[in-house]
């Protein structure tokens, strides 16, 4: 369809809709004579005659009458369609689609659905768990969330949780039967819990600091008989005795703080960036997405700097 024909269009149901060029012209701000031309050059466009005109009134042909009863629903659609655009720039609405790795999901997120759906219900919420780092445009996501350290420099980015620590960690009664690692050195001699991860199949070699040698960080591949690439069976395993484990310190906050596990070598684990979530752009940012990044900072700001 040939687009410039399009204002006529709406101009010729308001005619009909109103059966007075006086009314629709005033309805539309512009002349009656204008209305009139313009109808005129419409018909000629296509080549049919829409309207009889008279000086004092005026009526639908057949054709128009057909045209008309085709174009007015089309044209309340539209009109709805826009203002529910109008209407999406004030309040969240829509699907809103969420890349991100499954530890943030599982930390940051899922605790608090219920309250974010209940805040805002005209939305839909879809969440994309990928351990990798998403392209969040070509995968047609709203949004990410990773660790800070892992974004690339040019996305813009918030903090959604504090600064984390990767804890070492295992249970009162395997600590009793084998001692505490002094260092990560000694960890050779201890059976560890291994991650491995999901969309590279690499082992997670676990990931230290020299205690006041800034900038020495190192790795140490982990030994042990259980590997797995689910870190609630990582954790399970630790509770049960199986080993030490290395995770997120917010994700081990509950069994540190009740006793179920016992953390050590806190001094070769300093802090570091924690989850972050990104968007393409700020500009222009869709109020979905805006209510998600200032609710998440809202539970940000809830949760203790310093994990136990």
């Amino acid at each position: 369809m040939d687009p410039t024909l399009l204002p006529s269009l709406a101009w010729f149901a308001h005619v009909a809709h109103h059966r007075s060029f006086t009314r629709a012209a005033a309805e539309m701000g512009v002349s009656r004579a204008a209305l009139s031309q313009n109808l005129k050059a419409l018909e000629q466009r296509l080549n049919v005659k829409l309207l009889y005109r008279t000086t004092r009134d005026m009526s639908l042909t057949e054709e128009g009458q057909r045209l008309y009863d085709t174009l007015f629903p089309a044209l309340l659609s539209i009109k709805a369609a826009v203002r529910g655009i109008g209407e999406s720039r004030d309040e969240p609405a829509g699907l809103l689609r969420v890349n991100t790795s499954r530890s943030a999901a599982k930390l940051l997120v899922e605790p608090h659905l219920a309250e974010f759906l209940a805040r805002h219900p005209k939305l839909k919420l879809e969440l994309i768990m990928d351990d990798g780092l998403a392209n969040i445009i070509a995968d047609g996501c709203d949004a990410g969330i990773r660790l800070g350290q892992s974004l690339a420099e040019h996305v813009t980015a918030v903090p959604i949780s504090p600064r984390l620590e990767m804890a070492v960690a295992a249970s009162p009664d395997y600590f009793a039967r084998h001692g505490e690692p002094a260092s990560p050195e000694d960890l050779a001699r201890h059976n560890c819990v291994r991650f491995r991860h999901t969309t590279s199949g690499a082992i997670f070699h676990w990931e230290f600091s020299a205690p006041g040698e800034a900038g020495r960080d190192f790795t140490v591949e982990p030994l042990g008989n259980y590997t797995t690439n689910d870190d609630e069976s990582m954790i399970r395993a630790a509770l049960q005795g199986g080993g030490l484990i290395q995770h997120l310190d917010l994700a081990l906050r509950p069994y540190l703080a009740d006793g179920r596990l016992v953390r050590v070598l806190r001094p070769w684990c300093p802090p570091f960036p924690g989850f972050y979530l990104y968007v393409p752009s700020r500009a222009q940012m869709p109020p979905r997405v805006r209510a998600l990044m200032d609710f998440l900072i809202e539970k940000r700001d809830t949760q203790p700097a310093r994990i136990i």
